[in-house]
């Protein structure tokens, strides 16, 4: 059935040399995304969209439409990790549609700057390491870096649940960690403040994913490992190869696909469909992936 992990033959992408201690996994496909978004306008304002990937992509395109069907304008500002993009919304309703072609090359991990290293080990609203800090210990705090980002993610995966509508906006990583249950956004959370309770810079990463049920947003969290980006994805529910970033950050609060600035909103309802060229690739928990 489209949109489950099934395997594929090696000739579905490339293969790195095996690295000591984790491998270095890549493959080349192209991914298709296709968004649709409707929010309800209770007072005119500004609203800040981050439907885009985080970088630019041939033939993209980002339409909004008021509720008479013109067309609204949209400004594009870069944030960090990913793009913006600001529109003055009227009421009562309004149409967002994104669609974009992403072939991901399997390129080198990202480096991470000096400044990264700084701000991805702070705790964050969602993500208070700092209260994390006896947990990681006695759970990770043996391991080096490599191996504590692969065992935070093995660890997530054992002990979670994935339950939808068993969190809410308000929850931060301690709410799956009590309960025992979230979604991919808590999964992230909880990653990334495990990471930094550790020591290792870490950060909240928005993506589009081919091959997750029910289709949505999905959220995954990057370790810094050798000085570069690696991708880890507790839910396991998408081969993490196939990822498309859109924006990356602290927690969720710097990703979110929809932010009212000035704008006040009522119900917002979107539609995600996200598909990958030629198939999905088989992902092995063991092996280093990078975003590109």
């Amino acid at each position: 059935m489209e949109g489950t992990c099934r395997p594929v033959g090696l000739d579905a992408g490339r293969w790195c040399a095996t690295r000591s201690r984790g491998r270095i996994w890549q493959v080349t496909l192209t991914v298709h995304v296709d968004v649709s978004l409707s929010v309800e306008v209770l007072k005119p304002g500004q609203l800040a969209l981050c439907l885009g990937t985080a970088s630019p992509t041939a033939g993209e395109a980002l339409q909004v439409l008021g509720p008479d069907g013109d067309e609204l304008e949209i400004r594009e500002v870069r944030a960090d990790g990913g793009r913006v993009h600001l529109v003055d919304v009227p009421n009562p309703a309004v149409q967002a549609h994104y669609r974009a072609r992403v072939d991901l090359a399997g390129g080198d991990a990202e480096p991470v700057s000096e400044i990264e290293a700084l701000v991805y080990r702070r705790p964050s609203r969602y993500c208070p390491s700092d209260r994390l800090a006896g947990l990681a210990a006695a759970e990770f705090g043996s391991l080096d870096p490599r191996e504590a980002a692969l065992a935070v993610e093995g660890w997530l995966h054992e002990k979670l649940s994935y339950v939808p509508g068993s969190t809410d906006a308000a929850d931060d990583a301690l709410h799956p960690l009590l309960s025992r249950t979230g979604v991919c956004r808590d999964y992230a959370h909880l990653g990334v403040a495990l990471c930094r309770a550790l020591g290792v810079p870490a950060r909240y990463t928005a993506v589009y994913a081919p091959g997750l049920s029910p289709m949505d947003f999905h959220a995954v969290f990057e370790a810094a490992i050798d000085g570069k980006w690696l991708v880890f994805d507790g839910t396991r529910l998408a081969p993490r190869r196939s990822l498309a970033r859109i924006a990356s950050g602290r927690d969720a609060a710097d990703t979110a696909f929809l932010t009212p600035l000035s704008a006040v909103v009522g119900s917002v309802q979107h539609d995600v469909t996200v598909t990958s060229d030629p198939h999905l690739p088989v992902d092995d928990s063991s092996m280093l992936v990078p975003l590109d």
